[in-house]
């Protein structure tokens, strides 16, 4: 795919630098494997959080205040995390929930959870979020994932969260961004889903996050919540 076609040169949109040094080596990896490749490498680049810029405190200490307050306003008992990460920002975050499910395509990233912060009332599983079945649970947590992946994985990862049952999805998205374009598996750009090709109508909340990558020009970058039923 050409630089155009992938968005790069467009002002509002950086490139992922990392993943650009490591593309031939990615291309040639099957789903799971980017994944773990762009984690053995560090290709997040944050010497915090495995999982990225994103995942450090600092950047989420607006929504470790604000998603357990949307779960109680919403009556939401039991989450599905996928992916978890490293489960490092929400491992300080009490969600007020019966039971949390964390999932992610990693094993390592799984296990290294499974020792440090599973217990009866939470648990962490190996899973493809575009192709293995999820548990049920009354919502689904999706935060710096679909904004990773190709427009078809990300139909299939919507499939699969309908069929889960859920009724909630909490995702990222960028409200004010006026076009969204495709992606390979592992890059990243900022993604609307409000837009084609996807329609979501107006979210029922919209939590914005207070991003300062890219010298503000994520500064929308927000968790929308959304009923799984309202989406097609």
């Amino acid at each position: 795919m050409s630089e155009s076609a992938m968005g790069w040169g467009r002002p509002e949109l950086l490139p992922n630098v990392n993943y650009r040094k490591h593309r031939e080596n990615l291309l040639q990896q099957e789903t799971g494997e980017v994944f773990r490749y762009i984690y053995r490498h560090n290709l997040w680049g944050s010497d915090e959080s495995v999982s990225g810029n994103g995942s450090e405190n600092a950047a989420t200490e607006h929504i470790r205040a604000e998603i357990p307050a949307l779960l109680r306003r919403r009556g939401v008992r039991t989450v599905a995390d996928v992916p978890c990460g490293d489960f490092g920002w929400l491992s300080t975050t009490d969600l007020g929930v019966e039971t949390y499910f964390g999932a992610d395509i990693v094993p390592e990233l799984v296990a290294r959870n499974r020792d440090r912060y599973g217990g009866a009332q939470r648990r962490f599983e190996i899973l493809d979020l575009t192709a293995d079945p999820l548990p049920a649970a009354d919502l689904v947590l999706c935060r710096d994932c679909l904004v990773h992946l190709t427009f078809d994985q990300i139909r299939a990862a919507l499939r699969n969260i309908r069929r889960s049952g859920a009724r909630y999805l909490l995702t990222t998205t960028f409200p004010e961004l006026a076009v969204n374009v495709d992606a390979e598996t592992g890059d990243w750009r900022p993604l609307n889903f409000q837009l084609a090709p996807f329609g979501f109508p107006a979210p029922l909340e919209l939590v914005v996050e207070g991003c300062v990558e890219g010298d503000g020009r994520y500064a929308d970058k927000a968790l929308g919540l959304w009923e799984v039923a309202d989406l097609g």
